[in-house]
C-alpha cells in the first residue's frame, strides 16, 4: 500500500544524465546567475570589484542584462527605481568593503520606500571570517553588521551548495509585503570555486500573502458604515500593492474624502470630487483630518511628513492598515490591521455597505479653497507656475523622479501625479542625488517611455557622473536642474532659524557645457519657456539636460 507521503518524484533518464555531467568550468558565480535567472531576473545593476570578479564573469557569460553605473550608490538608486516601476526584485551586485558600503544610502532609501532591491555582495575569503584580523583587502570586522539595521533581512552563503537556497530565501523576503531591500553576501573563494553542482533550474520563491484578520476588518467596516465624517489617508502601501482601483471603489461607496501622502501620490485621482489631493503640510488639512470621526489610514505609518511634522492628533477613531508591523500604531493608537493594502481593501469592499453623504464633495471643495486662499497671500506664483509647466509638458504615463530640492518639496504637496506609481522622490530617507540615477533605472524598466528627473544644482553634483551612463545606454531621461547656486532649502532653513546660512553656497560647473562633454544635449531654460523646452526635450530620444537658473522659496509652514 502506498501513502501520499511515500510518493517521490523521480528524475527522468535525461535529467539524471544532465545532472551527472554539468557543463565544465562553472563556479559559484554561475550558481548565483543561474538562480537569479531561474527566479525570473532579467536585469542586474552594479559595479565590478576585485572580490566580485567571478560573479561578474558569470554575468558576462549569461543572458542577464548588466547595467553598470559609475558609483555603487547610484547603482542602488537605479535598482530601487527599477523595482518600484516593475514590482520585481532587482539584483544589485557589489564588491566587498568600500564598494558595499558605498551602497548604504541607496539601501536606506529602498528600505524607507519599500523597494525590493536584492543586494548581493562578495565577502573576504572564508579563511578570514570569524572575527580574526588577517588583513585581507577590503576586510571589515563584520560586513553584514553595517547593513543589518537598514535592510529587511540578511543572508549569507558559505559554500557553493548554499547559494541557490540562500538567494531564493532573500528573493522571497524582498517581495513579501512589506517589500524591502535584502542583503546577501558570498565569500570571494566561494564565488571563484569550481562546482559540480548541476545547473540551477525550477527555483521557486513565491512571496507570502499578508491577508487581514476577518474580525478586524469586520469592526473597521462597522465603524466606517456608521461614521458621520469618515476620511481616508492613502499612503505608499496603496501604490505598492497596486490597490488604487480598490481605494477608489471604497471611497466612492463610503463617500469619504481621500488625501494621499507624498509616497502615495497618484493613488487617488487628483481632480475627483472626493480628492483632498496631497496638502498634508497645511493646517487647514490637519484640522480637517483631526475632525474625522473615523479615519482610515491605508499603507502609511503617519510619520513626520505625513502628519504635518507630528502636529496631527486625531480626535476620532483610527483604523490603520499597514504591512510593516513596525509602523502599526507607532504614532497613533488605532485599530491596527497588519495586512497588504490590496487584500485589506478588498475585504472592506466585501463588507461595507453604501453610505450616503451629499455634503462630502462640498466639504472637500471648501477645504481646497481655504488652502488656495492661504497660498494666494504669499508670493509663490513662480513656484506654482513651474509645477504647472512641468505637468503640462510631462506625458501622463511618464514617471518622474524628484531629488531633495525646493521644487520637489512643492511637488510633494502640489503636483498631480496623474497615475499611480509615476511620481517618486527621495523623501523616504531624505538623501541627495536620488533623482537622476533613479530615472535611469525607470527608463530601463520602461523603454520607449520618456522619464523626467528633477534636481537642484547641489543634488545634481552627486549624480553628474551618470551622464556617462545615460549616454552609454541612450536612455530616454530628461534631467531638469534648478540652479540657485547652492543648497537652496538649507539656505532657507538656516536663514529662518539662525539669520545667516553657513556652508550652503556652492561653486558649480557650467552644466550645459558639462553635459555636452558627455555627448548629452543640453540647454538653458527660463520659467517662461520651461513648458515648451521641456516638452521638446522629453519628445526627443535619448538623454537631455535642461538647466533652469532661478531661486525658489517654500510656502509658509503651518506646523511651527
Amino acid at each position: 500500500m502506498t501513502h501520499d507521503h511515500d510518493l517521490v518524484l523521480r528524475p527522468t533518464e535525461a535529467q539524471t544524465a544532465a545532472a551527472l555531467a554539468p557543463p565544465p568550468g562553472r563556479t559559484g558565480g554561475d550558481l548565483v546567475v543561474e538562480t537569479l535567472r531561474s527566479l525570473g531576473a532579467h536585469t542586474v545593476f552594479g559595479l565590478p570589484g576585485q572580490h566580485a570578479l567571478a560573479l561578474f564573469d558569470a554575468v558576462g557569460r549569461s543572458g542577464l542584462r548588466l547595467v553598470g553605473l559609475r558609483t555603487e550608490n547610484n547603482a542602488g538608486f537605479a535598482a530601487d527605481a527599477y523595482g518600484r516601476i516593475t514590482g520585481e526584485a532587482v539584483p544589485l551586485l557589489l564588491s566587498t568593503g568600500p564598494g558595499a558600503l558605498m551602497a548604504l544610502p541607496a539601501l536606506a532609501e529602498a528600505a524607507a520606500a519599500s523597494a525590493p532591491v536584492l543586494a548581493i555582495s562578495s565577502q573576504i575569503p572564508t579563511t578570514g571570517l570569524g572575527g580574526g584580523r588577517r588583513g585581507h583587502l577590503h576586510e571589515l570586522r563584520d560586513q553584514a553588521a553595517s547593513f543589518r539595521e537598514i535592510v529587511k533581512s540578511v543572508h549569507a552563503a558559505r559554500t557553493p551548495s548554499q547559494i541557490p537556497s540562500v538567494i531564493a530565501e532573500a528573493w522571497e523576503s524582498a517581495l513579501t509585503a512589506p517589500f524591502g531591500p535584502v542583503w546577501v553576501e558570498i565569500p570571494e573563494d566561494v564565488l571563484r570555486a569550481e562546482t559540480v553542482i548541476p545547473q540551477v533550474t525550477g527555483m521557486d520563491a513565491t512571496p507570502h500573502e499578508l491577508a487581514p484578520r476577518p474580525e478586524l476588518t469586520a469592526v473597521a467596516a462597522h465603524w466606517l458604515a456608521n461614521a458621520s465624517r469618515p476620511v481616508i489617508i492613502a499612503g505608499g502601501g496603496v501604490v505598492r500593492a497596486d490597490a488604487a482601483g480598490k481605494l477608489k471603489q471604497l471611497a466612492e461607496r463610503l463617500n469619504a474624502p481621500v488625501v494621499t501622502t507624498f509616497g502615495g501620490k497618484g493613488a487617488f485621482p487628483w481632480t475627483h470630487p472626493l480628492s483632498l489631493q496631497s496638502w498634508l503640510e497645511d493646517r487647514h488639512m490637519t484640522d480637517f483630518l483631526e475632525d474625522a470621526d473615523v479615519l482610515l489610514v491605508v499603507g502609511s505609518g503617519l510619520g513626520e511628513l505625513s502628519s504635518n511634522y507630528h502636529t496631527f492628533f486625531p480626535t476620532g477613531r483610527v483604523v490603520q492598515i499597514e504591512a510593516d508591523l513596525g509602523k502599526l500604531e507607532s504614532n497613533h493608537a488605532a485599530l491596527g490591521i497588519h495586512a497588504d493594502a490590496r487584500l485589506a481593501l478588498q475585504a472592506l469592499l466585501e463588507t461595507v455597505p453604501e453610505r450616503e453623504d451629499p455634503t462630502a464633495p462640498e466639504r472637500v471643495r471648501l477645504l481646497l479653497a481655504d488652502i488656495a486662499a492661504r497660498l494666494a497671500g504669499q508670493d509663490v506664483t513662480l513656484e506654482q507656475g513651474l509645477l504647472t509647466s512641468i505637468r503640462a509638458a510631462l506625458p501622463g504615463r511618464s514617471p518622474s523622479f524628484w531629488d531633495m530640492t525646493i521644487l520637489s518639496y512643492w511637488a510633494w504637496s502640489a503636483f498631480d501625479a496623474k497615475h499611480p506609481n509615476t511620481m517618486h522622490s527621495a523623501q523616504g530617507a531624505g538623501g541627495l542625488g536620488y533623482a537622476f540615477p533613479a530615472a535611469l533605472g525607470a527608463a530601463l524598466a520602461e523603454p520607449g517611455t520618456p522619464v523626467l528627473a528633477v534636481s537642484g544644482d547641489g543634488g545634481a553634483m552627486y549624480s553628474i557622473a551618470e551622464l556617462a551612463t545615460a549616454r552609454q545606454h541612450d536612455l530616454d531621461v530628461t534631467w531638469l536642474i534648478v540652479d540657485d547656486g547652492g543648497y537652496g532649502i538649507l539656505r532657507e532653513y538656516m536663514t529662518d532659524a539662525y539669520g545667516t546660512p553657513t556652508g550652503t553656497e556652492l561653486t558649480r560647473p557650467d552644466f550645459v557645457a558639462l553635459a555636452g562633454s558627455f555627448g548629452v544635449p543640453a540647454a538653458t531654460t527660463t520659467p517662461e519657456t520651461l513648458r515648451e523646452d521641456l516638452a521638446k526635450a522629453l519628445a526627443a530620444p535619448g538623454p537631455s539636460v535642461l538647466v533652469l537658473p532661478t531661486t525658489l522659496r517654500m510656502f509658509a509652514p503651518t506646523h511651527l
